[in-house]
C-alpha cells in the first residue's frame, strides 16, 4: 500500500486536551469518489502551513484524519476529466490540501482536476516543488505590486519582510530580475545576509526596526511591499509605504492582528492587497507558474533547497518552527 503522512486527532496525555499528531502510515489507494484525477505524487514540501500542521498546530487541518501536504507534483495515471490524461505532469497548491482534503505528502493522490496547472516548460517536477506554494505565493504577490504600477529606487525599494523564508526567498529572486531594488526585512542578517544578498537584495533591514508600536505616518521608506509576518511589522510597513503605494499581504508568520491606522489609507493612498493562494482563479495559477519558470535561476533555486525523504518531513516542519532553517525544503514522498 502506498505511504503518507497522516494527520490524526489524539487526546493529550497531559491536560486531556484534543491534538494533532503526525506520522508515515500505510493507507489503500483513495477511491473515485476522491477526485476524478488519479496523481502518482514525486514531490510535495515544507511551506508554514505544512509546519503547522505536522508538528499539531491549531488552525489549518480542519478534519481528521487527512493526509498532510498543501503542495503535490506529479504524473497523471489515470483521468475521468477529459483535460487530463495519463502521462501529464501536473502541479497543484492549495484547494483546501492538507486542510479539508487530503493532500500530497503521500506518494498515491486523487485530486479535483479544476486548479491543475500543467508543469511549465523548462521546469523539473523537483524544481516545482521547491517552489511550491510559497513560490507560487511570491509571484501571485509580484504580479499584483506590477499591476499596480511598481517602480524603485535605491531610496525608495520594494521591501520584503520574513526574507529568509520561503515566500521572501523567491519574492526577491522575482524582483530582483525584474530590475527593482528590493530591502530584505531579516532578523539574522549577521547569519543569513550572504544568502539574500544573493538572491538579488540591494539592501538588508533589521527587523528590529518596524517591531513594536509604530506612528501611524513615519517617513516613506518603501516604494512596495511584500509582507508575510502581518502583526506590528505590516502595521509599521504600511506606515513607511510611499504615497500610492502597494503592500501584499500573504501571511501572518509574526501575528494574525493588525494593530495599524485608517491614516496611511487615507492620506497617503496606500494600498493593502490580500493575496490568497489557496483558492485563486486557475488563470492566476497559470500567470504565477508561467512566471516562475521563466524568471527564477534554476541553480539559484537549487542553492536554496533542501530535500529530505518522506519520513524526514516531520523533523524538517519543527526545524522551520524553529527558525533553524531558510530557503525552501522539498520532499520526496517516494525516498
Amino acid at each position: 500500500m502506498p505511504r503518507a503522512i497522516v494527520i490524526r486527532r489524539t487526546e493529550s496525555a497531559d491536560a486531556g486536551d484534543p491534538v494533532n499528531t503526525a506520522s508515515v502510515e500505510e493507507l489503500p489507494e483513495p477511491g473515485p469518489e476522491a477526485g476524478p484525477v488519479l496523481v502518482d505524487v514525486a514531490y510535495s514540501g515544507i511551506n508554514y502551513k505544512d509546519a503547522l500542521a505536522l508538528t499539531g498546530r491549531p488552525g489549518v487541518v480542519r478534519r481528521t484524519p487527512l493526509v498532510a501536504g498543501v503542495d503535490l507534483v506529479g504524473t497523471v495515471r489515470a483521468s475521468e476529466d477529459v483535460r487530463w490524461a495519463a502521462g501529464d505532469t501536473v502541479v497543484l497548491n492549495g484547494t483546501g490540501l492538507s486542510e479539508t482534503v487530503d493532500g500530497g505528502l503521500a506518494e498515491v493522490a486523487r485530486v479535483a482536476a479544476g486548479n491543475l496547472v500543467r508543469l511549465p516548460e523548462g521546469l523539473t517536477p523537483a524544481r516545482a516543488a521547491a517552489l511550491g506554494t510559497a513560490g507560487y505565493t511570491a509571484a501571485l504577490c509580484v504580479l499584483r505590486l506590477e499591476e499596480a504600477g511598481l517602480a524603485t529606487t535605491p531610496e525608495q525599494p520594494v521591501l520584503v519582510t520574513g526574507a529568509t523564508g520561503g515566500v521572501g526567498s523567491i519574492a526577491i529572486a522575482l524582483l530582483a530580475t525584474a530590475g527593482h531594488h528590493v530591502a530584505a526585512l531579516t532578523g539574522r542578517g549577521d547569519r543569513y545576509g550572504d544568502y539574500l544578498r544573493g538572491l538579488g537584495a540591494t539592501s538588508l533591514v533589521a527587523r528590529a526596526e518596524l517591531e513594536g508600536p509604530g506612528r501611524p505616518l513615519q517617513s516613506q521608506r518603501w516604494s512596495a511591499a511584500v509582507d508575510s509576518v502581518g502583526g506590528e511589522v505590516l502595521a509599521n510597513v504600511l506606515s513607511q509605504t510611499r504615497y500610492g503605494g502597494t503592500v501584499t499581504a500573504c501571511g501572518l508568520a509574526g501575528s494574525a492582528s493588525l494593530p495599524a491606522s485608517v491614516v496611511p489609507f487615507i492620506l497617503r493612498a496606500v494600498t493593502l492587497a490580500g493575496v490568497d493562494s489557496v483558492s485563486a482563479s486557475l488563470p492566476a495559477r497559470e500567470a504565477a507558474w508561467a512566471r516562475l519558470a521563466r524568471d527564477i535561476d534554476p541553480a539559484l533555486l537549487d542553492a536554496l533547497t533542501e530535500t529530505v525523504p518522506l519520513g524526514g518531513a516531520i523533523d524538517a516542519a519543527g526545524r522551520l518552527l524553529a527558525g533553524r532553517t531558510h530557503g525552501r525544503i522539498v520532499v520526496d514522498v517516494r525516498a
